[in-house]
């Protein structure tokens, strides 16, 4: 917490104390990370999930009915009015399942969206939304719990199957959130996929927006479409339907990521020289972002 802490009043002091053509070579992250409230402006997602940020969010409050925000030290439960209505309507859903009192929500966004300090490339405009596969028993968490706890994974140690974490519930909670009208997609470790396949009945369409990816085994992240008449925001392409060739993901291919995906096959090719390193969200400065983030960063 206090290296978070100190890594906000550096920002803070580069933000007060930098003129603009300081600022354009200052890092966005710093810039946006500094900001502890949202912008004064009508709410809007700019740019892409990984390249934009936030006008007007919104904080999801820390404790609702339904749901718990977690590290709140972090600061990053703000988003678009969308995101956190989602919020509302997926943790009322897991509150009626057994064993669930409602949801606990990782990360959303900061304040005013943009490049992150650490962690996330995405999650920049208030549209992404991580959580956690811990089932809640209680929903009166202290500060300090939400600090400490951490969610369980559901995916086994050799990343070929599921463990004994996983529940129907957990099924079901996701099916609930891939049919949400606003969902654009959601990831989830493979082997959740898998698993869904082979036991969804009746129509599956929703196995569409149900995307395979490393790391989302202790928690699943909902990615929002862009909000109806937002101009400047662009959902993710391919689509999901591009993506599945129409269906619903549940073919021959999904098996690569528990066996091709684990063992590439090895080479005895002379090993080429190292590529470029890429450039990522910590790497953006303001000339990166789209042009509206400035208006974004500098409005009170």
């Amino acid at each position: 917490m206090i290296r978070v802490l100190l890594t906000t009043v550096i920002a803070a002091v580069l933000v007060v104390f930098s003129g603009p053509a300081a600022q354009a070579e200052t890092k966005a992250n710093q810039l946006f990370g500094s900001k502890a409230q949202a912008s004064s402006q009508r709410p809007a997602a700019f740019g892409t999930y990984a390249k934009g940020c936030l006008a007007g969010g919104v904080q999801l409050p820390e404790t609702g009915p339904t749901w718990q925000a977690m590290r709140l030290s972090r600061n990053r439960n703000w988003g678009h009015p969308n995101a956190v209505a989602f919020v509302e309507r997926l943790s009322g859903f897991a509150a009626r399942l057994p064993g669930w009192e409602g949801l606990y929500i990782g990360d959303i966004s900061q304040p005013r969206g943009g490049p992150m300090t650490s962690g996330h490339q995405s999650h920049q405009m208030g549209l992404d939304i991580d959580i956690w596969m811990l089932p809640p028993k209680r929903l009166n968490l202290s500060r300090a719990e939400r600090e400490k706890i951490s969610s369980i994974s559901v995916r086994s140690k050799d990343q070929k199957r599921l463990n004994g974490n996983w529940t129907p519930q957990h099924m079901e909670l996701l099916k609930a959130a891939a049919k949400d009208p606003a969902v654009d997609r959601v990831f989830v470790t493979a082997p959740a996929k898998i698993a869904m396949c082979n036991s969804a009945k009746g129509n599956k369409a929703w196995l569409q927006k149900i995307r395979p990816l490393w790391g989302h085994h202790y928690h699943f992240h909902v990615r929002l479409k862009c909000p109806k008449g937002n101009r400047g925001c662009r959902t993710q392409t391919p689509t999901v339907k591009e993506l599945s060739k129409g269906g619903t993901g549940c073919d021959a291919s999904l098996n690569w990521w528990v066996t091709d995906a684990l063992n590439p096959p090895k080479t005895a090719a002379k090993p080429k020289a190292p590529a470029p390193k890429k450039r990522g969200a910590r790497d953006f400065v303001m000339a990166d972002l789209p042009q509206q983030c400035a208006q974004v960063l500098a409005s009170r």
